[in-house]
């Protein structure tokens, strides 16, 4: 029975998780703030998740794929926002 629950739980996990980012990502775009948020967190979140995805691919774990996919695109456009705002100068470097 326990053998049946295990993948669901990582699915819900996968995605609450990957769903997390979206609040940041609608603030920061298209010209929301990114000022609060760290450059250096930014770029660490996003390699530690294109890292948790080729950990899944040679696993071959899908939900571990998946969900740091979706991670990745996000936290990737939030990191995007945050270098064209510094570039535009309307977030300080962090």
């Amino acid at each position: 029975m326990i053998e049946v629950i295990i993948p669901w739980i990582g699915v819900c996990a996968a995605v609450l998780t990957s769903l997390s980012y979206i609040p940041q990502v609608r603030k920061a775009w298209p010209r929301g703030s990114t000022d609060d948020l760290s450059l250096k967190m930014l770029i660490t979140l996003t390699a530690g998740l294109l890292l948790w995805i080729a950990y899944g691919l040679l696993k071959s774990d899908w939900v571990i794929v998946a969900a740091n996919c979706v991670g990745a695109i996000l936290s990737g456009s939030v990191l995007a926002f945050k270098i064209r705002d510094m570039r535009s100068g309307t977030s300080p470097r962090h």
